[in-house]
């Protein structure tokens, strides 16, 4: 049983089932890795935007921001080191994309000095957010919810300046008995998920090095 269309990441023309519950299947691509669900099951936008009102974004709440903090710690750590090594000491343009309704990872980034913009297609469509370059890009709890992840890779890349970072958190599958009763694929809007393999991928495709931080962050880096 194959998918009837070709990999959203890596555009391969052939990806294998990979996987069945009561809610879809999961198709798996020999390429990139990218497991993604039936995108004949895909939530309408009214329903995953009723979805994503239910989720927890309240800017006071401590939890959250230490939950944010797995992102955010490392990747200051890495722009400090940057800064310290160019001599740079004002902040650096960064973009959290796919914000959420409570943009909290931006005001954190914006408390340690950093200059942010915020996008997201639901709470944060500001056009002119994407339409500039960025010291770095973070995207938090994010990236499993696009539909086709290619596009914002390609719009991802275009967006960064020269040795720019990509910060992302969202967690990765390792094998199929794990994903068999992995409770992150039942959320009905997450349709990619990545395996440590597909990030390494994409980073050897568009020469960028990959820093795997936790199993649930990446940092990469342009390079070439």
């Amino acid at each position: 049983m194959s998918a009837l269309s070709p990999c959203p990441l890596c555009q391969a023309p052939t990806t294998d089932f990979y996987h069945q519950d009561k809610q879809r299947c999961y198709f798996r691509c020999d390429v990139c890795a990218l497991v993604f669900a039936d995108r004949t099951c895909l939530l309408s936008s009214q329903a995953e935007y009723a979805q994503y009102l239910l989720h927890n974004n309240d800017l006071n709440d401590a939890g959250y921001r230490q939950f944010l903090s797995r992102l955010s710690e490392p990747l200051l750590a890495r722009l400090a080191g940057a800064g310290s090594s160019a001599g740079h000491s004002a902040g650096y343009s960064g973009l959290d994309f796919g914000c959420g309704p409570g943009p909290l990872l931006a005001s954190m980034l914006t408390e340690a000095g950093q200059q942010m913009q915020v996008w997201d297609p639901y709470f944060a469509d500001n056009p002119a957010a994407l339409q500039q370059q960025y010291d770095f890009i973070c995207c938090s709890e994010a990236i499993e919810h696009f539909v086709n992840p290619q596009h914002e890779w390609q719009l991802w890349l275009q967006l960064l300046k020269p040795a720019g970072l990509l910060a992302i958190m969202t967690k990765r599958y390792t094998d199929l008995a794990a994903f068999r009763h992995w409770h992150y694929k039942n959320d009905p809007t997450h349709v990619s998920f990545f395996h440590q393999d597909t990030f390494g991928w994409l980073a050897a495709r568009h020469k960028m090095s990959a820093d795997f931080v936790t199993n649930d962050v990446v940092i990469l880096q342009k390079t070439g």
